[in-house]
């Protein structure tokens, strides 16, 4: 090539180098504990306040709430740990189960950050795994309300993440994901897919066998009164607020009938509209 044609193709170079975004500087994790993945210019944005609710004010749930919490404390303490899925009923608190032990293992001054990565954003998983690893900080990835249909190849993403390809997954990085749903796909395309492959077994394995790399399965099932009420007396006594029993009791069977479901999202929403009237912040 010439100097002459050479010329111009380093003007174009040097244009769209200007043209092109700074790039993004590498995070330190001392803004905060928690943060949420940005794969459009893989950022991790710094969470000042997470919404989450103290783990002593999950209620019914003590057998996973005691699980989780075991097994991050052993993850934030540097031990081996598991990969773990939440599933089950909706609103029994398991997307506040993952918060509430993060915040629990941040009390105890461990070294532990909380990354959202939200399910569209899957394919760029890789490249956040990068970023974590040559952290010497430890990292709960949380993936919330996963699901997938029979077309969706989000699912091949999350799987490297878990235990695929010859890299793995860094040391330094655990994946908790919460769902409505065991397997991560609803159970009539489990049976389509049975009933119309040429080789059933081997249809069904290549998607159930994503839920099969966790671990650590914990499940939420739908509540019945009396644990629907303990749920909202455990709210009001992580928050301080005194009410008398009875009229609570009255108030609180209304607010669920009205609603037509139990759960702990109904008895948080209830104890928030009590908190309101008690003139109390949250």
């Amino acid at each position: 090539m010439t100097e002459l044609a050479a010329e111009p193709l380093s003007r174009i170079a040097a244009a769209l180098e200007r043209l092109a975004p700074p790039p993004v500087p590498a995070p330190t994790f001392a803004e905060a504990d928690a943060y949420v993945w940005q794969p459009d210019r893989d950022r991790l944005q710094p969470v000042e306040r997470v919404a989450r609710v103290p783990l002593s004010a999950l209620v019914g749930i003590d057998r996973a709430r005691d699980t989780l919490l075991t097994n991050t404390l052993q993850f934030a303490r540097g031990h081996a740990a598991n990969n773990a899925l939440l599933w089950g009923a909706r609103g029994m608190g398991k997307s506040s189960l993952v918060k509430a032990v993060h915040a629990e293992a941040v009390a105890r001054d461990l070294p532990l950050v909380l990354v959202e990565i939200a399910r569209e954003d899957l394919d760029s998983v890789g490249r956040l795994l990068a970023i974590l690893g040559r952290s010497d900080r430890r990292f709960v990835l949380f993936a919330d309300d996963l699901s997938f249909s029979h077309d969706d190849t989000q699912y091949k993403s999350l799987k490297a993440v878990l235990d695929g390809g010859i890299a793995g997954r860094p040391p330094n990085v655990i994946l908790y994901a919460t769902s409505n749903r065991r397997h991560l796909m609803p159970r009539e395309m489990i049976d389509n897919e049975r009933a119309s492959a040429i080789n059933p077994g081997e249809a069904i394995e290549e998607k159930v066998s994503l839920s099969d790399r966790f671990g650590l399965w914990l499940g939420f099932h739908p509540c019945d009164q009396d644990e629907f009420l303990a749920m909202i007396d455990g709210y009001c006594a992580a928050y301080g607020l005194q009410v008398d029993a009875a009229t609570l009791r009255a108030e609180a069977i209304e607010w669920q009938a009205t609603r037509g479901a139990r759960s702990g999202r109904v008895a948080w929403q209830f104890f928030t509209d009590l908190a309101g009237r008690h003139e109390m912040a949250l």
